[in-house]
């Protein structure tokens, strides 16, 4: 039978590796830490999102540029498609009010255990600990604990990741080796990522505290989510799909009575006696939390903001100083191999028989299940377009 490799033990690299052993093809998955998924077991911590639960045509607007060259990907394994996979790996699943669907048990291990024990059954060899570093010639190279270890596979799929959370394997070290072989690469960003704040000492108390019912604002996004105050600025998925604004250099503001018009502030604020302070107003009058009135006197002291302007300010509150936090602690990257550098099947032009999945293509998506879905969906073509060209190639 004909070797196929897989290097990246991520979903992406192991869908792919299934989709080639299904195809009758003995393979090897070849991951850089001392156990493959990492990445994906993190993201369970908090709740395995698998998918979200909407109409195709809907799913597919939340990779914005990229949705056109994806959607035949996403086509064949949408929302539908991962939870019926799931289900396949032993996981009973429940979609949320959002339309987010997780497992009834919240973790990814036992899904990882489930999948991994599928895989070994269908012949799937796993080595840990061997990290890539290019090509000799038709050989792929590793750096091993045995020392240095060459491996000559008839077709090879990358699935090593974008260049977020480098602790758990995706640290995008592979870009420079496929720059070298004149693979086209759009340049890496942080996407989903926090904020950074410089906080005066008057937010420490606030630090862990979460900020509900308020939209916000960046360029032309919107979003309507919660975050927390952390030390170094503000987290939460509230703010993870304004990503791509900021990091064009959008200013951001937050909307901290969404479910207040302008008018009705304004009038509330007029009507407001002369003895009443805005602490006392802001508190007994629009019922805010105490990081909402936290958050109002931080950034409009900045601001020196005007007298009877507090209605304006509540409604496009400025958070003065935001920007992104660093790239290695966002939840994934924008940037990755350009589309023009693959075919169809998502096969390099530069290196016939080797496809490429996962994080490592130029993609984004917000949070909510569009990560982890696009991921399994292009580890699976990319799967399938190997066997394929192995079966054409015999």
């Amino acid at each position: 039978m004909a070797q196929a490799l897989v290097i990246g033990g991520g979903p992406a690299g192991l869908i792919a590796a299934e989709e080639l052993a299904k195809a009758g093809h003995s393979v090897v998955v070849a991951d850089a830490k001392p156990s493959v998924a990492r990445k994906f077991l993190m993201a369970g911590k908090s709740g395995l999102n698998l998918t979200k639960d909407e109409p195709f045509e809907t799913l597919l607007k939340s990779y914005g540029a990229a949705a056109d060259w994806l959607r035949p990907m996403i086509a064949e394994f949408d929302a539908s498609e991962v939870q019926t996979w799931a289900r396949g790996l032993g996981q009973e699943l429940f979609t949320g009010s959002t339309g987010r669907v997780f497992p009834v048990s919240m973790k990814a291990s036992p899904l990882l255990r489930a999948w991994l024990a599928r895989l070994a059954d269908a012949g799937v060899q796993v080595r840990t600990r061997w990290r890539w570093v290019g090509w000799d010639g038709a050989q792929s190279v590793f750096d091993t604990d045995e020392g240095r270890q060459s491996l000559s596979p008839d077709v090879t799929v990358l699935a090593m990741g974008g260049a977020s959370w480098s602790r758990l394997g995706s640290d995008g070290v592979w870009a420079d080796v496929l720059q070298d072989n004149g693979v086209p690469l759009a340049q890496f960003a942080p996407a989903n990522s926090a904020i950074s704040v410089d906080w005066s000492p008057h937010m420490q108390p606030h630090f862990g505290a979460a900020l509900k019912s308020v939209q916000w604002m960046a360029g032309e996004f919107e979003s309507r989510g919660e975050a927390v105050i952390s030390a170094t600025g503000l987290e939460g998925g509230g703010l993870y799909s304004l990503t791509p604004a900021l990091r064009a250099g959008a200013d951001l503001f937050v909307d901290l009575v969404p479910d207040v018009t302008a008018t009705t502030l304004q009038d509330r604020l007029a009507a407001k006696s002369s003895k009443t302070t805005v602490s006392q107003w802001l508190k007994k009058s629009l019922k805010l939390q105490p990081q909402k009135i936290a958050l109002f006197h931080e950034m409009s002291k900045r601001c020196a903001l005007p007298k009877g302007q507090e209605a304006n300010a509540l409604k496009q509150l400025p958070i003065y100083g935001a920007g992104l936090r660093p790239m290695d602690e966002a939840i994934s990257t924008a940037g990755g191999i350009q589309s023009g550098a693959f075919n169809e099947g998502l096969m390099l032009t530069k290196r016939p028989g080797v496809f490429c999945a996962g994080e490592m293509l130029d993609w984004e998506a917000p949070t909510g299940g569009y990560l982890l879905t696009a991921c399994l969906a292009t580890g699976r073509w990319a799967g399938r377009a190997a066997a394929d060209w192995l079966d054409q190639s015999n």
